[in-house]
């Protein structure tokens, strides 16, 4: 799970995080926060996580980010695709 902070909301970020997890083949959400953060939860193979990391940093919303605060948790299996929710 990752709680990302800064200019990341109404910039575009949740649909650059599903379309760079989706070419991953990675399954679960990204969501918009009350508190202005972005919440992405992922499941998959550790490097291609890693990589999923690396690669919304390197991407053009990459800037916006001030901090993003990873917690590594087990997956449960619960998703089958990874897509763009609500709160």
């Amino acid at each position: 799970m990752v709680y990302y902070m800064g200019r990341v909301q109404g910039v575009g970020f949740r649909f650059n995080a599903r379309d760079l997890a989706s070419k991953r083949n990675l399954v679960g959400y990204v969501r918009n926060e009350h508190d202005g953060s972005v919440n992405l939860v992922a499941e998959g193979r550790k490097k291609d996580l890693e990589a999923l990391l690396c690669d919304i940093r390197a991407s053009h919303l990459g800037g916006n980010i001030k901090q993003a605060q990873v917690d590594w948790l087990e997956a449960k299996g619960e998703f089958s695709s990874f897509v763009i929710t609500c709160t």
